[in-house]
């Protein structure tokens, strides 16, 4: 760095090098820190600078390795590889240092703070940060707040909404120009300017020294770092490098800009200090490296295609020319109009043609143009330096962030404002080169957002640097890189030129930052001014605008379908709307009062020249040119909107604002063309330009474009129609719809520009848009709030529609700074008027609907437009179904029974000005096509269709009702026919041209149509013939000739007027008839008026004669007051007499004419001759009517067939399920002769039915799933709530899958492992549960349906490989068969019989059944797929929640894991029941149960493994054993699991499942009155633990006294004062003192509660052995009373004696049978206890205590609001990374937060989710997403989205929160969720499915 510009900074002669200490030590460089500083505070200070420059310079110096670097930029390039880390770091100390002056960095940093005076809060944040904005206070509508911001502030009630920024943004809060001061936070409510104390000087006096050199050291940094890309090759990389090397020096800077206002100040001043830049960067004196450095700046500056500006005159940038803008001054508008090539260094302008092919790029000559704008700049600031390097580098994140941090220092915001707007070109020309041109405009808009919002700012640098000239011209000159030459019209000589839309440019929306910034500017008032007044900008805005004008031109395609199609449709459409229609509108919303007009003036004036120029740049005379159709015509949309607004607010005169006649002709051509093409869209003509045609038709007329596009194009041709001469207006339509040759009274004509299977189609879409054009009054005189009701209304009659979708599909002014907001007041209020809320609900198949709004009756009455639906409808099918539900709210209100036709509604009055446009109603050319299509139709003509009458009679009735005030004296008019020989109708009202007769009509027909071999009516003489013209024949009448006769008159008289020469006009290229046959002149009799047609056609399609009868003959009364509801809904028949009636109310002369014709009795209508061609053609309609009927009794029939093949399904079901109670085992079908009736099966693959055998086995459809619901099951009442703390976390401890497993784990410790693994059961997390639809299959069938599913290659949701398949009865999703055991029902009979052997002799058989060693049946096909079945069952769980035993693999283990898999079926069974039997059989759980099945291969596969009667249970349980001591057995080797430390309900599933199958009633009894005795003791034990010292002994005591009495073995007082005595033995409750107190319940026990303890402990067991006895034996489950549910239950069971009297309370005890003494088996059981708790006291007290009362599992509960749960984990670090995850998820059973797709958790390739729900659900996971407010299933190898259980006030989930609403919790909907997960069906209920591969 040259030592003399640093000395030169200070003054004085360069210093001699201060001695200063190395700098290595932090003491050292504190302490000269401190000497320096002290230095500096001396009034004298030029020592101590020039030492501070010194030492600045070396420090500095060190940082920048490069410059040591070779002169070649490729070495400078090199060497920024290598970084030079650990100087820069000693750099920064050293800055860091000096800044605090000697004192510590952070001490500095917080005394800086202190005197931070900003009020604003200015948090800049980027991309996809979760920001906050509030319209209700927001001034300008970018406004957003910061989440800490707006919690802090009051926004209740407010319209808010959540949202992820896009682009990046900065806080508002306390910034009044941007939001009202009532929405600030707390902390920023206060302006706290005025009582901070004033900064000391000596706090930041090193700040201003240090740096000035620290900043232009990183511009150093960045000059050097930067080499220009090579040619082709992009260089992001080598730019990142340097960025990265920088990183640490802009972060330091950012963190000063965050120590508050004092430092910013500093950071402003040297930023924008002038002295010092120059100073520091001229590169003039002798330090090389200066030098070089400035030569780098100057060399990137060239390249960039700037100049620098040494001695010329510096342009108006910095010092703006006063006045008018340097665009004015030379002539724009002429420019465009020569084509030349412009040199320029423009790098990019020489890749021209390259992606072109011929198209040649256009360039205008631009030496028009102000060139200083686009090509000069001079740095004057380090800012202006540092934000010319952004651009560069195109804005890295770290400069943005650090350049906007900087924006709350008014001064700085100003000068950075002025630096932007100065490099706004070059930004510009970085945009368009950039490779990354997303990332750089998001960054762009970033920082311009904040700088334009404020009206202030933006209108101080439009005066002071030319704001407006800059943008327009820098706009201009973008588009101007993509032009080419325009195809439209003329293709050869046209000088028009276009956007070429395929351009990257174009379409990558590379221009749209420029164009926001633009929008934003315009919705400033006082920027919009100014553009409106200045003429030159004017000029050069509507040139920009024509860029557009006929862009994406689109030729009908005629032979081959087009080989590719172009998707530029996109671009254009997005072009139009964003870089024209919204600045349009933009500057609409400043010309709503009348001192605008003077803008409307302006723009209208050079909208109109534009116009002018581009009719003659494309050579338009009068035909456009055939074939061809561009939508984009924004020049005409701004001339239309600023006259609708002219009009509407401004109160100007229409007339003084429109062009001649002429003018007015050519600017209907376009927009008519758009709709003539739209119709030939739909009619399928443009079929072979491929679906993007149909796209562009629809985009058109869609919500987001319409209002843009043809509202403005409907409205400019009704203003052209409203001035233009009637008659020429409609034959237009008509010829442009190419359906003229259609309206002739000829039965056949010849048409020369269309097929005939497109006339009727194109002929509808004509008299459609008539009526549209007639009947539309957006723009003609309805108010805003009318406009809005009626787009609603039209919207909602198509279907009904959510809130957000309402809020997109009405058109809303597309300029969001329009301020009319969506959601505003008034469409709330609307809304309300017209629609009835429906509130969210469920259907029964699981899927959830949103809240739906609906129109109410009164609307349907009312309101429905058709016409506004026809305008409205993207989708044709969107008309009908509008139609659709308008029938059946008639049918349904008994308002019309049949078909009804579209209602006709009345219309807003029109605005006075456009009164002329029902002059198109009241021309004899309307008047003629209507008569002429009345009586086609009336004679069948073809290819008419009943939507041609519809709208013919709609116009008849808007030509009634906007008629003319009454005629004047009727009588007069009708004189003698003779005045309108040559014409058809004498005058042009509708009213009274109705009822004139028209006796014969001439017409041309070709030589072979039926007309021209009639003789001629009288004789074929020409006499004859002359005097019929006379009477009145109307002449052959040409639609075209009329049309160029009238054209010419106008043309004509303008001339005329103007002296001109006329122009020689194209003929009409297509009349030439070619090769069709002769046309000759037929004359037909005719004798109809409209009148008696009306009449006729009345009689036509009520299918009777004499239909029609006048009905004011009956009721005078209609006539004086006729708005009738009966005719306002109705069908055709309904429209003629409602037509009918308004002719006669309109003129006495109609009334007598009508009544004459119905006086006259008509004669039938002459049978006509039909030709076979014709007959074909016939009543097209009446077939589809009748195809149509034919296709509803076909549905209905398929509909009662599906229904009773449902109602046959069921009682399939209903036999398979076990709940009839018709059958006494679930699989029998009652048959005649019950003694060997088999169990037959019906399979659902081959229809054959038959019983299941050995070898051809049927199985059930299955599908086995692991499951932890059970395990989820907690103790206590109260729900865990999901944790929105950091303190509120959940702990599994208590789940009951968490009490089981310490329960094996506490035996496993102390007892031996094979006794454990029989005393206990698992499958609470993890376990297997077996579920059907009931439906069956032979098992051979089934195979062969894997093998079709497996060589399927349509796309499943299921993973065949896996043995996944769906049911091929009812598509449910299986996963197996479970065979069915063959048996017959013999024996079932006898098992079922009471016998009366006595207990002990039950016990011994069960023994002896039990001690058989079970044989597996010999190999055969159903012993197979039993093994197969019983493998898949294994299979489904992992291996950890299988294996419990010490020695892995262990036969006890498969033991214990079978009789669990019947457990968890069973408790599963409980819990859908709610977890009780109270309900009885009839419940949920009745649902088709495969448990029966399943048990009978359990039992075979648990009969292989015998158990040695040694160590049976059942010994224990039933005999004593006679020596005690013999049991502990020795020492060493562990003894087995105490009897009372079984779990009973274990017991009695090894117990059953240890008998052979099928089992004898009296055995099961016999087994569970024993198993009772069993459980029964252990709840005295338990109750024994539970209670005091005190307690003990009382019992002890009052039972001793009774236990001599006769049923002392029955009385629980008797036996639990012996099992205290018992257990008082051992040590089992010496060990009271501290823990005692933990255990006690302090409540008194008295008898009743001891007798509901007693019973709490027995009932889980007694209700799994009654579900269990209930599917083996088939027996009906009783229902009951809570209260009563224990003795229901044990009678049931068979545990109560049959002679019980039920009189007093019940005893639990009496359900007791002991087999053998009660009092010597218990102190068997209790010596068992004491041996073990001579050792293990405590154990022994926790294993006795078993909880048994479990709640039923439910999902964690989940609060109220969204926000609370979005607030907590949104940000929630994960706690693998640490770093906030992308995709952060939670699981709503266990609460644990994880993250979904997160790399950094992933395990094994298993991403975080999918273990998650391994882990936790076994399988099934069950998350919300935290981002999107969904929730997503993990089921296995799949997953669904499921939807949200968060609604939005109007009951709307909002997916990804795009609305950011706020959400509130959906009870039902989550309450749906919980009981799919504890029913597990969510396979079967969510459809969509697909395989997650493990990545979620």
């Amino acid at each position: 760095m040259a030592a003399a510009a640093a000395a030169a900074a200070v003054g004085g002669p360069q210093p001699p090098q201060p001695e200063l200490p190395a700098p290595g030590l932090a003491l050292d460089k504190a302490a000269t820190a401190a000497h320096l500083k002290a230095a500096l505070s001396r009034p004298d200070n030029r020592a101590g600078a020039e030492e501070l420059q010194a030492l600045l310079e070396r420090v500095l110096s060190a940082e920048r390795p490069l410059a040591a670097a070779a002169d070649s930029e490729e070495a400078a390039a090199a060497s920024s590889g290598g970084g030079p880390g650990a100087a820069e770091e000693e750099a920064l100390e050293w800055c860091k240092c000096l800044l605090a002056g000697g004192g510590g960095y952070d001490e500095f940093c917080a005394a800086v703070r202190a005197y931070d005076p900003a009020a604003l809060c200015g948090l800049v944040w980027t991309a996809n940060f979760v920001a906050y904005r509030c319209r209700t206070c927001g001034i300008s509508p970018c406004m957003s707040l910061c989440a800490e911001c707006f919690h802090q502030g009051d926004h209740t009630g407010h319209d808010f909404n959540m949202f992820r920024s896009q682009a990046g943004g900065a806080c508002d809060c306390g910034d009044s120009n941007v939001m009202r001061e009532s929405g600030f936070c707390k902390r920023h409510q206060i302006k706290s300017s005025s009582n901070i104390p004033c900064v000391p000087k000596d706090l930041l006096m090193m700040s201003e020294f240090v740096l000035p050199r620290f900043i232009f050291c990183l511009i150093q940094y960045l000059r050097e770092g930067y080499s220009e890309p090579a040619a082709d090759v992009p260089s992001e990389k080598d730019l990142n490098k340097v960025l990265q090397l920088l990183e640490p020096q802009i972060s330091f800077l950012e963190d000063l800009t965050k120590m508050g206002g004092a430092m910013r100040s500093v950071l402003t001043q040297v930023l924008t200090n002038q002295q010092n830049y120059k100073d520091l960067t001229s590169g003039l004196g002798e330090n090389s490296c200066a030098k070089k450095s400035h030569e780098k700046y100057l060399i990137a500056l060239k390249s960039s295609g700037l100049t620098y500006p040494e001695d010329k005159l510096v342009y108006g940038i910095q010092e703006p020319s006063a006045g008018t803008s340097t665009l004015a001054v030379q002539g724009f508008a002429g420019a465009t109009g020569t084509l030349g090539q412009l040199d320029s260094s423009d790098e990019e302008d020489q890749d021209g043609s390259q992606g072109l092919g011929k198209r040649k790029r256009v360039k205008l000559s631009g030496n028009t143009k102000d060139q200083s704008i686009m090509d000069v700049l001079k740095h004057k600031s380090f800012l202006e330096e540092l934000l010319f390097w952004t651009i560069k580098y195109e804005f890295p994140q770290k400069m943005v962030t650090f350049l906007l941090n900087m924006l709350p220092d008014q001064e700085y915001k100003v000068a950075f404002t002025k630096t932007f707007v100065q490099h706004y070109a070059f930004i510009m020309k970085t945009l368009k080169k950039s490779h990354e041109s997303d990332t750089m405009s998001n960054r762009i808009v970033h920082i311009s957002v904040q700088l334009f919002s404020n009206e202030e700012l933006a209108r101080q640098v439009t005066e002071e640097c030319q704001l407006l000239d800059i943008m327009v011209t820098v706009l201009l000159y973008m588009m101007e890189s993509c032009l080419i030459k325009s195809e439209l019209q003329d293709e050869e000589n046209s000088l028009h030129v276009v956007v070429n839309c395929g351009e990257a440019l174009l379409k990558n929306n590379t221009y749209w930052p420029l164009v926001s910034d633009f929008i934003n500017i315009l919705s400033h008032q006082s920027v919009a001014k100014r553009f409106l007044e200045d003429h030159g900008l004017l000029v050069t805005w509507m040139n920009f605008v024509s860029f557009f004008q006929g862009m994406n031109l689109n030729k009908r395609e005629l032979n081959e379908h087009v080989e590719f199609e172009s998707q530029t449709y996109y671009a254009a459409f997005a072009a139009e709307l964003e870089a024209c229609a919204q600045p349009m509108w933009g500057l609409l919303s400043h010309c709503k009062v009348r001192e605008t007009q003077e803008y409307t003036r302006n723009v209208v004036r050079y909208c109109i020249e534009a116009l002018q120029d581009w009719f003659d740049a494309i050579n338009f005379v009068d035909e456009p040119a055939p074939n061809q159709v561009t939508f984009h015509l924004p020049l005409h949309r701004y001339y239309a909107m600023f006259l609708s607004k002219a009009v509407k607010c401004q109160e100007l005169d229409l007339d003084s604002v429109l062009p001649d006649q002429e003018m007015l002709m050519k600017l209907m051509i376009h927009p008519l063309q758009i709709q003539a093409s739209l119709a030939e869209i739909h009619s399928n003509m443009w079929v072979r330009n491929g679906l993007q045609i149909k796209g562009q038709a629809m985009t058109y007329v869609q919500s987001h474009f319409c209002n843009s596009m043809i509202d403005p194009d409907i409205y400019l041709l009704q203003v052209c129609a409203s001035r233009l001469d009637p008659d020429y207006f409609i034959s237009s339509v008509f010829e442009r719809f190419k359906v003229v040759d259609l309206l002739t009274m000829a039965s056949q004509h010849q048409n020369t520009v269309l097929d005939a299977e497109h006339e009727r189609s194109m002929l509808e879409g004509a008299l459609t848009f008539l009526v549209i054009l007639l009947s539309l009054r957006l723009h003609l005189g309805m108010s805003d709030d009318e406009i809005l009701r009626a787009e609603m209304v039209a919207q909602l009659c198509m279907n009904d529609r959510t809130h957000s979708s309402l809020l997109d599909l009405i058109p809303e002014n597309p300029n969001p700074k329009s301020g009319i907001i969506p959601g505003s007041y008034s469409f709330e209020s609307v809304l309300s008027a017209v629609a009835d809320f429906k509130a969210p609900v469920f259907e029964p198949g699981g899927s959830m609907q949103q809240g739906m709004y609906t129109p109410k009756a009164e609307v349907w009455d009312q309101e429905f437009d058709p016409v506004m639906v026809i305008l409205r409808t993207v989708y044709r099918r969107d008309v009908q179904s509008a139609m659709d539900r308008y029938t059946a709210f008639l049918k349904q209100s008994g308002k019309f029974p049949g078909n009804p036709w579209p209602p006709y509604k009345k219309r807003t009055p029109l605005h006075p000005s456009y009164k002329g446009l029902m002059r198109l109603l009241h021309c004899k050319t309307l008047h003629i096509v209507l008569f002429t299509l009345l009586y086609k139709i009336l004679m069948d003509h073809q290819n008419l269709s009943e939507h041609v009458l519809c709208m013919v009679l709609y116009l008849i009735e808007l030509g009634l009702e906007n008629s003319a005030d009454e005629e004047s004296d009727e009588e007069a008019l009708v004189c003698g026919p003779e005045r309108c020989h040559d014409s058809w109708f004498p005058g042009s009202n509708l009213v009274s041209n109705m009822r004139h007769f028209i006796n014969y009509v001439r017409v041309r027909v070709p030589e072979t149509a039926p007309e021209v071999k009639r003789d001629s009516p009288a004789s074929t003489s020409s006499d004859s013939l002359g005097s019929l013209q006379n009477s009145g024949t109307a002449q052959v009448f040409s639609l075209v000739a009329e049309r160029r006769k009238k054209f010419q008159e106008i043309i004509n008289r303008s001339s005329s007027e103007a002296h001109q020469v006329v122009r020689p006009r194209t003929s009409n290229k297509w009349s030439a008839p070619g090769s069709a046959p002769q046309l000759t002149t037929a004359i037909l009799e005719i004798k109809e008026s409209i009148l008696s047609l009306l009449i006729k056609l009345h009689h036509k399609l009520s299918g009777k004669q004499n239909s029609y009868y006048p009905p004011w003959l009956d009721d005078i009364e209609i006539l004086i007051q006729p708005e009738i509801p009966k005719y306002s809904h109705g069908d055709g028949i309904t429209a003629v007499e409602r037509i009918l009636l308004k002719a006669a109310l309109q003129s006495r002369m109609n009334k007598r004419i009508i009544e004459e014709i119905c006086r006259k009795v008509t004669p039938p209508v002459p049978p006509k001759k039909i030709t076979a061609a014709e007959k074909k053609t016939l009543d097209k309609e009446e077939r589809r009517q009748k195809a149509r009927e034919r296709q509803q009794k076909l549905l209905a029939e398929f509909a009662s067939r599906q229904k009773s093949f449902m109602e046959t399904a069921m009682d399939v079901e209903k036999i398979f399920s076990s709940d009839s109670p018709e059958n006494d085992i679930p699989m029998e079908i009652t048959t005649a002769e019950p003694q060997v009736s088999e169990a037959v099966y019906d399979c659902v693959i081959c229809g054959q039915s038959g019983p299941s055998s050995e070898d051809r086995p049927t199985g059930l459809v299955v599908l086995l799933q692991a499951s932890s619901v059970l395990g989820q099951c907690r103790d206590n009442i109260e729900p865990k709530k999901l944790p929105i703390t950091e303190e509120e976390q959940i702990y599994p401890w208590d789940t009951c899958a968490a009490v089981h497993d310490v329960r094996l784990s506490l035996l496993q410790r102390y007892f031996k492992d094979s006794s454990c693994l029989l005393a206990v059961s698992i499958g609470w997390e993890g376990g297997v549960y077996v579920q059907t639809c009931g439906h069956t299959l032979h098992i051979d069938c089934h195979k062969s349906y894997m093998e079709s599913l497996r060589n399927d290659q349509v796309l499943q949701g299921f993973s065949v490989d896996k043995g996944e398949f769906t049911c091929p009865l009812c598509r449910q999703f299986a996963n197996s068969v479970l065979p069915c055991y063959p048996g017959s029902n013999v024996e079932n009979n006898l098992w079922q019989r009471p016998s009366n052997k006595s207990i002990q002799d039950l016990i011994k058989e069960v023994e002896e059944l039990q001690g058989r060693p079970g044989a597996f049946p010999s190999e055969t096909n159903l012993s197979k797929e039993m093994e197969s079945v019983m493998k898949d069952i294994k299979n489904t769980t992992q291996k950890k929640y299988r294996d419990y035993s010490k020695t892995p693999g262990s036969p006890d283990n498969d033991f214990l894991f079978m009789y669990s898999v019947a457990r968890t079926n069973l408790e599963l069974e409980l819990i859908h029941r709610g977890g009780n039997l109270c309900s009885g059989g009839a419940s949920t759980a009745g649902k088709r149960s495969c448990l029966n099945q399943l048990f009978l291969v359990l039992a075979l596969h648990m009969r292989l493994y015998s158990i040695d009667s040694e160590y049976n249970p059942w010994r224990k349980l039933t005999q004593l054993v006679e020596e005690m001591n013999s049991q502990l057995g020795n020492e060493e080797q562990q003894p087995e699991v105490p009897i009372l430390y079984h779990d009973v309900t274990s017991l009695l599933l090894v117990q059953i499942l240890m008998m052979p199958q099928p089992l004898r009633k009296d055995h099961f009894t016999c087994i569970v009155k024993v198993l009772f005795t069993l459980l029964y003791t252990q709840a005295l034990a338990a109750l024994s633990v539970k209670c005091t010292e005190e307690d003990r002994s009382a019992w002890k005591r009052t039972g001793a006294l009774k236990k001599n009495t006769c049923d002392a073995e029955k009385s629980y007082e008797v036996l639990l004062s012996f099992v205290i005595s018992e257990l008082a033995k051992g040590k089992l409750y010496h060990e009271e003192g501290t823990q005692e107190c933990a255990m006690v319940s302090p409540i008194a026990w008295s008898p009743e509660s001891m007798e509901k303890y007693l019973q709490d402990f027995c009932l889980p067991f007694l209700r799994i052995t009654s579900l269990l006895q209930h599917h083996l034996f088939g027996e009906d489950l009783p229902s009951c009373q809570e209260e009563e549910e224990f003795s229901v239950l044990s009678s049931c069971l068979g545990l109560l004696p049959t002679f019980y009297q039920t009189e007093h309370p019940f005893i639990s005890a009496s359900c007791l049978d002991w087999p053998v003494p009660a009092f010597d088996i218990i102190s068997q059981w209790c010596f068992e206890i004491n041996s073990f708790t001579e050792r293990h006291a405590e154990q022994g007290k926790a294993l006795l205590i078993q909880e048994s009362r479990w709640k039923l599992p439910h999902l964690l509960q989940l609060p109220e609001n969204y926000n609370t749960i979005f607030q907590y984990y949104h940000r929630k670090t994960c706690s693998v990374c640490t770093k906030v995850p992308k995709d952060p998820a939670v699981c709503l059973v266990c609460g644990t937060f994880v993250c979904l797709k997160g790399l950094c958790c992933k395990q094994q390739s298993y991403c975080e989710c999918v273990l998650h729900s391994q882990n936790c659900g076994a399988g099934t996971g069950i998350f919300l997403l935290i981002n999107a407010s969904v929730i997503i299933i993990i089921r296995g190898h799949r997953f669904c989205l499921w939807g949200s259980v968060y609604l939005d006030a109007h009951g709307e989930e909002d997916r990804d929160l795009r609305r950011g609403k706020p959400l509130y919790i959906c009870k039902e909907r989550y309450k749906v969720l919980e009981q799919q997960w504890i029913s597990h069906t969510f396979d079967h209920i969510n459809k969509r499915w697909g395989p997650h591969y493990n990545g979620l």
